[in-house]
């Protein structure tokens, strides 16, 4: 509880979501009082928003080990995004090294601790 009050009180004042309409849906309650509100929610959800044309990864590390996001556009809009999820993959390559007898071959994959929907990739 302690380090959840103390996250709590490192956040910095005020919104959470950017004030540009240009990429943030309105908030609900605009809705039903603001047209151009309406137009921009309306407008976010069916064309989607503008970005620059290249190719984009991001690695974020879990706990299992690095996983990664890849984004491509070609023209203004996204063409392709990916989720590259390959710690399991990785990891479980050390298994043969690793293991000597079927005891070890258990007490390997539980310390390595794959997700076998990532390996078959």
């Amino acid at each position: 509880m302690k380090i959840i009050e103390q996250a709590l009180d490192g956040l910095p004042e005020g919104a959470h979501i950017t004030e540009d309409r240009q990429v943030a849906l309105p908030p609900r309650h605009e809705l039903a009082t603001s047209m151009e509100a309406l137009i921009h929610h309306f407008k976010l959800v069916t064309e989607g928003f503008r970005v620059p044309p290249g190719e984009v990864y991001f690695p974020i590390e879990g706990r299992r080990g690095e996983y990664g996001c890849f984004a491509c556009a070609r023209t203004g809009r996204p063409s392709r995004a990916r989720a590259h999820a390959r710690p399991s993959f990785v990891n479980l390559q050390a298994t043969a090294r690793w293991s000597r007898t079927i005891a070890d071959l258990i007490a390997t994959l539980a310390m390595l601790d794959p997700i076998l929907r990532g390996i078959d990739r």
